[in-house]
């Protein structure tokens, strides 16, 4: 395991498992990505790649397959299969989305052709699906999540109850307030105070025995007393015994429920992990999207294949850069299947390298790869790399002898099914003798048949892949001599060139030195230095040409067809006149015919001679075949070329109108409860509890907030438990038994004259966060003019509040200064 760790992190694959787990929208599938191991299987990987290509195209074309909805349900559905477990509220809102979600994967596999994608049909056949359970849900739970009035015929009653002793609260409490300040205990222009839940009486402290009930508080002169009635608290303990009966008939309902949902609940949990296992499958096929990879073919007789192979990470971050990366095609097989790659440092040779080996990991990890579609892999029993330096103080390892170390692990256990990857082969020691050991162990690899791409300068190892009797086949990084810059093309059959010499020139080192060191290697070493380069020279010379004559065979290919199409076209063209032509013409010359005839008759009752006849009738057919044959040619081309024309018109609007419909954009689907979200205004996370057409009720921490559905946005589990933290509690859905009274008793004006001012300011705040929860577009604010600190605090603090629109003074005739206007936005 510890090896397969190294393994990724050495070749990058560690990065593109990250990418997929942050694609996932539950916890099963992110676990899921963690847990996927190296394949080699045939049939397994082959399987895994149907899969996510079956899926990206789904994702790709498909509108009509659910792409929400998709929520961990195996934590609460497991611990129901105990009857001493029943579900909460929450936990059932998430159960519906489940279903909602299976329903319509089920949906969509139903409609489509048979055979269009038999990976993901197969692996939807076993799932089991209950209508009856998720009716259930919907008859329990409205769509906004809460508790449906007729849940029960118990709770219908409770919940009538409960609305009849509210609105005789709010009754009961405007009663005694009217009788108060009909007896001159308070004044007439007070009202109804609520604070925490309680309906209180404004009265003066002077004839606050007069009123039974409880003294609630003083206001800061003390002039005024707020007490909560006798008659009133007798109603607000009532409501609270109907509350209390209420949370016992919803937790009856859910234990009911969850006695009839227990027999299924193994079958849910399957439904749970299937559901999980597609957002494992979306998440894969996303990243493919993003990498704008494809399925390869797995290869039967050891080739190994790449074309147009791009490297995904690096090419993401050149991307950045607004630069392009150059596609890598290579190819190994049973006879030359180790290649062994030289050219300049930073030309290419380890990109080559990694991303041989990362594609080749990801397609036996069942992940697609970023190459042409014609690409061949074959399935190794392990890939064994050597790149970097892994020396070890503790270990008391240097840089070559921890290379060392590896090639004998690879040695221990290399084959014909292995694949390695050496980075910099023998570099760390003495050239001589590290290029001897370099060369013995390169032999003994391809003795083995062992497949592998090799980077190294050694002279002696590129000698060994020139000969016609080894495995091994030379590589080259092209390089532009001219601008001494490498071109970062990977060339086979021949070996690279270091351009030691001309990049310390580039980089400025003295004339003299550089000479130095030519003379120092020797004429032998430069001269085979210098003939590659020439052969170098020769070959992209060649090759380019090969690429222009090529290209001008294309080029004449295409103007050839073009013409031969025209040409067909035209004769078409010409054979469909001439043959409406003829037509015509012979009906002209019958209808002349008729004519002459008539003619011929005419001249015999008047008794002409023959010969006069004769001439008549030819000289009316030759006149009249004139005609016939001009009026033809003229008259039907024009009608055959306006006909081309109309056709091609058409043929024009039908090609613009099926752009404009290609073009059209997918709708976004609208959130679900149990799915992770974000709020957009203040970048917290949590999960939706509630949700209606414009507001959703999101879990935050232990904390439930009422946000505009357009203020959300649906997140990954992975960004979720990143933003709130690996040991964040579960999500808890908290109740105010309060909440109801504010909405049902809230009043657009209040009035804080007399109050101290930090009471004053208290009371403002509890007001206005009641009337944002409550959506009213504005309200008033009476707290007199006074010394005018009241007005100036409560303004300053109104100003500061998120939601409010606007603070302004009220119109002089209805109090001026002494009344703020709030307006909401």
């Amino acid at each position: 395991m510890e090896e397969c760790i190294r393994t990724e992190q050495k070749l990058g694959f560690d990065r593109v498992r990250q990418a997929i787990q942050d694609r996932c929208s539950t916890d099963f599938a992110a676990s899921r990505t963690l847990n996927e191991q190296f394949c080699t299987d045939r049939d397994e990987i082959a399987r895994r790649l149907r899969l996510t290509d079956e899926m990206r195209v789904v994702l790709m074309f498909e509108e009509g397959f659910p792409t929400s909805g998709y929520i961990d349900a195996v934590g609460f559905l497991s611990p129901l299969q105990e009857s001493a477990y029943h579900i909460d509220v929450l936990s059932l809102g998430k159960l519906g989305t489940l279903l909602d979600t299976v329903r319509r994967i089920l949906s969509f596999f139903g409609s489509v052709r048979e055979g269009v994608y038999p990976e993901l049909a197969r692996m939807v056949k076993p799932v089991a699906y209950y209508p009856e359970v998720l009716r259930r849900v919907e008859s329990i739970l409205d769509r906004h999540g809460e508790i449906r009035d007729n849940a029960s015929p118990e709770l219908q009653e409770i919940r009538r109850a409960l609305k009849n002793t509210e609105a005789s609260l709010s009754k009961k409490a405007q009663a005694v307030l009217k009788a108060a300040q009909a007896a001159g205990w308070a004044d007439s222009d007070t009202g109804i105070n609520i604070r925490d839940g309680k309906y209180l009486v404004p009265v003066a402290a002077g004839s606050k025995r007069k009123v039974p009930g409880y003294v609630y508080d003083t206001s800061s002169t003390g002039k005024t007393v707020f007490i909560e009635p006798l008659e009133v608290m007798e109603l607000e303990n009532e409501i609270l015994a109907l509350r209390a009966q209420e949370e016992l008939e919803i937790e009856r309902i859910l234990i009911a429920f969850s006695d009839f949902l227990r027999p299924y609940v193994p079958d849910i949990i399957g439904e749970a992990q299937y559901i999980g296992e597609v957002d494992f499958l979306m998440a894969k096929a996303r990243v493919a999207m993003e990498y704008a990879a494809g399925m390869p073919v797995i290869s039967d007789d050891g080739r190994l294949v790449l074309r147009k192979a791009r490297h995904p990470l690096l090419e993401k971050a050149l991307a950045k850069e607004g630069r392009s990366m150059v596609p890598l095609s290579l190819e190994l097989n049973p006879s030359k299947h180790i290649l062994l790659i030289s050219g300049p440092n930073a030309g290419g040779k380890s990109v080559c390298l990694k991303t041989t080996g990362l594609l080749q990991y990801m397609f036996q990890w069942g992940m697609l790869v970023p190459t042409s579609e014609t690409s061949e892999l074959p399935v190794f029993d392990r890939i064994m790399i050597s790149i970097g330096d892994d020396q070890s103080i503790d270990n008391d390892l240097s840089t070559y002898s921890s290379f060392l170390k590896e090639m004998k692990e690879m040695l221990r256990s290399a084959d014909g099914r292995t694949l390695v990857l050496i980075d910099e082969f023998g570099s760390g020691t003495e050239p001589a003798a590290g290029g001897a050991i370099a060369e013995a162990i390169l032999a003994e690899l391809d003795r083995r048949g062992v497949y592998g791409v090799i980077t190294t300068h050694y002279t002696n190892l590129k000698l060994y892949a020139s000969g016609s009797e080894t495995g091994v086949v030379n590589g080259a990084m092209q390089f532009d001599a001219a601008r001494i810059e490498p071109l970062f093309k990977l060339e086979t059959g021949m070996p690279g060139n270091s351009f030691a010499f001309e990049m310390a020139r580039k980089t400025g080192l003295p004339e003299s030195i550089v000479k130095d060191a030519e003379a120092r290697a020797g004429e032998e070493y430069v001269g085979i230095e210098r003939n590659l380069r020439r052969i170098a020279r020769g070959r992209r010379v060649l090759d380019e040409k090969i690429k222009k004559v090529k290209h001008t065979e294309g080029a004449l290919e295409s103007v050839t067809a073009e013409y031969q199409k025209e040409l067909e076209n035209l004769q078409q063209e010409r054979r469909s006149i001439l043959e409406a032509a003829h037509r015509e013409a012979e009906q002209i010359v019958k209808g002349a015919g008729r004519e002459v005839e008539r003619t011929i008759r005419e001249i015999r009752e008047s008794q002409a001679d023959r010969e006069r006849t004769k001439a008549a009738r030819a000289s009316l057919q030759g006149f009249l075949g004139a005609i016939a044959e001009k009026k033809t040619k003229d008259e039907y081309i024009e009608r055959k070329i306006e006909k081309i024309r109309r056709r091609t018109d058409a043929g024009g609007r039908r090609a613009g109108t099926g752009a404009t419909a290609t073009a059209a954009a997918r709708k976004e689907e609208t959130l679900k409860v149990g799915e992770k979200v974000r709020v957009k205004a203040s970048g917290l996370v949590g999960e939706v509890a509630t949700i209606s057409r414009r507001e959703a009720t999101v879990i935050i921490g232990n904390l439930h907030s009422t946000v505009p559905v357009d203020g959300l946005e649906r997140i990954s589990s992975g960004e979720y438990r990143q933003a709130s933290g690996a040991s964040a509690a579960r999500p808890r859905l908290v109740r105010d038994p309060a909440i109801a009274e504010r909405r049902l008793r809230f009043k657009p004006e209040l009035d804080v004259r007399g109050e101290r001012l930090g009471d004053a300011l208290d009371i403002v705040m509890h007001y206005i966060d009641d009337a944002i929860m409550v959506d009213v577009p504005s309200v008033r604010i009476i707290h007199g003019k006074g010394t005018g600190a009241l007005h100036e605090e409560i303004q300053k603090y109104l100003r500061t509040v998120p939601g409010v629109a606007s603070v302004a003074d009220e119109d002089v005739r209805n109090g001026g200064s002494g009344v703020t206007i709030v307006i909401f936005g």
